[in-house]
């Protein structure tokens, strides 16, 4: 079975499964908006993460529940103040810290501003606008990755779906460049971006397929083939170094 039919079989509701169900960072944000006392502040904190989720010294999903739990722990007056005394005790992000407080600093005052319905309906001008105010490329990993926990954010606090739109292309972190290089390809971008067509699954959606089940995790793993039966097996036995 090729990766296209297996990602084809779980489609765009048994991804939405996933990323409710099984992805940690989706728990982890869960946790946050259940605990945070002052819930104006969740989507941009959330986005905020995201573009300081690189160069980790943990695992991704152990960072996002750092994050999830001190922040549950610690009201937020202002993001950059905030990440300034986060950044310094978390044992999951240690490296380039100035940096990242740095770009937290430059993102604060767009974040804290921007109309989270407005582009919850174009996540596409999200991506624009983002890069735009980094100063770097739209389909920057964490650009493109901001993005998608944006979209997750939104949902758990106004309990609607939306896809990703289809333009948008994978963040491509370690895991993605190691499988795709493992499929005989050499962009990656390209790559899921064709599989994401032949499928209708959009790629920050397929990245959701994808990173919970590389994630080596045996309760997550346990999670999709209860969820997916044979569907699930053939995943995890796909995406298995």
């Amino acid at each position: 079975m090729e990766i296209e039919e297996v990602i084809a079989n779980i489609g765009i509701e048994g991804t939405r499964f996933i990323e409710e169900h099984v992805d940690p960072q989706f728990q982890a944000l869960l946790h946050l908006y259940e605990h945070m006392s002052d819930k104006t502040v969740f989507i941009p904190l959330v986005t905020a993460n995201a573009l300081v989720s690189y160069q980790l010294s943990g695992k991704g999903e152990d960072w996002w529940w750092e994050f999830a739990r001190w922040f549950s722990e610690h009201p937020v007056d202002n993001i950059y103040g905030a990440y300034k005394l986060f950044l310094p005790e978390s044992k999951t992000n240690r490296r380039i810290t100035n940096v990242k407080l740095k770009r937290l600093e430059r993102a604060e005052p767009f974040l804290m501003s921007m109309n989270a319905k407005e582009y919850y309906n174009n996540m596409a001008a999200l991506q624009h606008d983002l890069a735009k105010t980094l100063g770097t490329q739209r389909n920057a990993k964490t650009v493109v990755f901001a993005v998608k926990m944006f979209g997750y954010a939104m949902r758990i606090a106004t309990g609607e779906f939306r896809p990703y739109p289809m333009e948008i292309p994978i963040p491509v972190d370690s895991r993605i460049q190691r499988l795709t290089e493992r499929l005989g390809q050499d962009d990656p971008i390209l790559f899921w971006q064709g599989v994401a067509e032949e499928t209708g699954v959009p790629p920050l959606h397929i990245d959701s397929i994808l990173w919970p089940a590389m994630s080596g995790n045996p309760e997550v793993q346990e999670k999709i083939r209860r969820a997916f039966g044979q569907a699930g097996e053939e995943l995890i036995r796909f995406l298995s170094p």
